[in-house]
């Protein structure tokens, strides 16, 4: 190995946390100019190998060599005065800043007395956003944002340090398709500049369109490093999990029976308006779009978390007042939310807590006392159904893998027992080995006459897991698709704003 044509070399990365080993005896080598894919499932250590390079964590023994020169990084700025920036997996924003503010965060432009100049700060963020061809407004906060818009200020800001090594850490997991587009010229850019990139990301499809070479980690051991033209997806799968997976898509069968949620007109202005559908028991209809599509916004209506300017909501043929979650709740629906550590989780409660938080009224009995004895008996059949790996259903939450901490949130609406099942994003971040066993979860439901409404940005899940799919552009259904029509490109066509006539189901 010459070791002179790497920028940076990480040699024999040790890291312990209480109990627990994240890395032994991991190394990784990038070289100038190319996008290093870092591969592996959830907990596998990629990302606590990131957060080393990137000065958050401190490694218990092994050497990071950056330019042929042993250095060491106590905190981030460490990182960042040594030309090393990180796109963190976890959305870091200030929601109650603006994006200028989110963006220069501790750099802002100052006059001589320390007084920032905004006038400045605007324009600088207005030109970085430019030079990666978005037009924004810099007074926006980012609590009026999506997570979408949110993951884009998160990249943009990571390129504004000028760095060398940028690290992305699944720089796509929350936007869609339009936006991976604009990524990758961005990347192509930085590498045209001589940057190095280290990209960590679930997507099979982006790692071979962008990745010069992958590096593969499992269970906080280095396994492998190849050029990305010598592993092919099952090859790169098995070196992942140390297993074949085969169906990834278990997509079973299942008798569609009648209808279960109808919607009809439901507007909400500014967001969707208009809108048309149904989903039976026992299907899987999928909601295909872009950001900004509505999709979020569409079913977050229909769990009642915000109210309808205009349509009706009908449940088994029945009208139905949906004003708040309660009243989805009380009939039959629930709502994995796109977002799970922000809105379906939290983080300083254990699995058990988090389980049984939406239906403790399912373990209380006189006078409000909870049945502790049949609470744990519950979650520990919960965590055995769903297959979540924790120590014990006292562990807390956040120490968790990603697509582990999906099972729970899985698990906490489960125990309600709901007869309609919304999934926004259900495999957003996690690892392929999750996503097989999510997606026989979700088969599983819909055999047992559940009906699913199921949004993602991954097109091959969609095709792989629906019976239906409609598609919205702009708040409006631009397409309807049966499985026997699926087609990506025409189902791409609809999302853009080409629409299709419409299937009669």
């Amino acid at each position: 190995m010459d070791e002179h044509q790497y920028v940076l070399q990480m040699k024999n990365i040790c890291k312990t946390f209480p109990g627990i080993v994240a890395l032994d005896q991991v190394s990784l080598h990038i070289k100038k100019g190319e996008v290093h894919a870092l591969m592996g499932e959830n907990g596998a250590g990629k990302s606590t190998l990131m957060k080393i390079l990137a000065g958050v964590e401190q490694p218990d023994s092994g050497d990071i060599i950056l330019n042929g020169r042993k250095v060491f990084f106590n905190r981030p700025l460490d990182a960042m005065n040594h030309g090393i920036s990180m796109i963190h997996q976890e959305l870091n924003s200030i929601l109650d800043m603006t994006i200028a503010e989110n963006i220069f965060i501790g750099r802002e432009p100052c006059y001589k007395l320390g007084i920032v100049n905004t006038q400045e700060l605007k324009a600088r963020t207005r030109e970085l956003f430019q030079s990666v061809g978005m037009d924004i407004n810099p007074d926006k906060k980012l609590v009026e944002l999506s997570v979408a818009e949110m993951q884009m200020v998160e990249i943009v800001k990571a390129i504004s340090y000028n760095a060398d090594i940028i690290i992305m850490d699944e720089p796509t997991s929350a936007i869609t398709d339009r936006e991976v587009d604009k990524l990758y010229e961005i990347i192509r850019k930085l590498t045209g500049q001589g940057k190095s990139i280290i990209y960590i990301s679930h997507k099979m499809n982006e790692i071979y369109k962008v990745c010069d070479a992958i590096t593969v980690l499992r269970d906080g051991r280095y396994i492998a490093t190849r050029p990305t033209e010598e592993l092919n997806q099952q090859q790169l799968i098995s070196l992942m999990v140390g297993r074949d997976l085969k169906d990834m898509y278990v997509k079973q069968s299942s008798r569609i029976g009648e209808t279960y949620l109808e919607v009809k007109g439901l507007t909400r202005k500014g967001k969707f308006s208009n809108i048309h559908l149904h989903v039976r028991q026992g299907e899987i209809l999928g909601i295909a779009g872009l950001m900004g599509a509505g999709r979020t916004e569409l079913v977050e209506t229909i769990f009642g978390a915000y109210k309808a300017d205009a349509g009706e909501i009908y449940v088994k043929q029945k009208k139905v007042d949906m004003s708040n979650p309660g009243s989805a709740i009380s009939n039959g629906i629930s709502l994995v939310t796109e977002d799970r550590k922000l809105f379906g989780l939290n983080l300083k409660f254990s699995v058990k807590d988090n389980t049984t938080l939406a239906n403790l009224k399912k373990f209380t009995r006189f006078r409000q006392i909870i049945n502790f004895k049949e609470e744990k008996q519950t979650v520990d059949h919960q965590m055995k159904y769903l297959n979540i790996k924790a120590s014990n259903r006292n562990t807390m939450v956040n120490t968790l893998s990603g697509g582990n901490q999906q099972k729970v949130v899985l698990a906490k609406w489960l125990l309600c027992n709901p007869d309609l099942l919304i999934l926004d994003e259900p495999t957003r971040g996690i690892d392929v080995g999750s996503k097989a066993e999510i997606y026989k979860i979700i088969s599983q439901l819909a055999n047992e006459q559940k009906a699913i409404i199921m949004i993602s940005s991954e097109m091959p899940e969609l095709l792989g897991m629906s019976d239906r799919i409609i598609v919205l552009h702009e708040g409006k259904i631009t397409g309807e698709f049966l499985r026997e029509e699926f087609d990506q490109e025409k189902i791409m066509a609809c999302a853009a704003g080409f629409e299709k006539e419409r299937s009669i189901v």
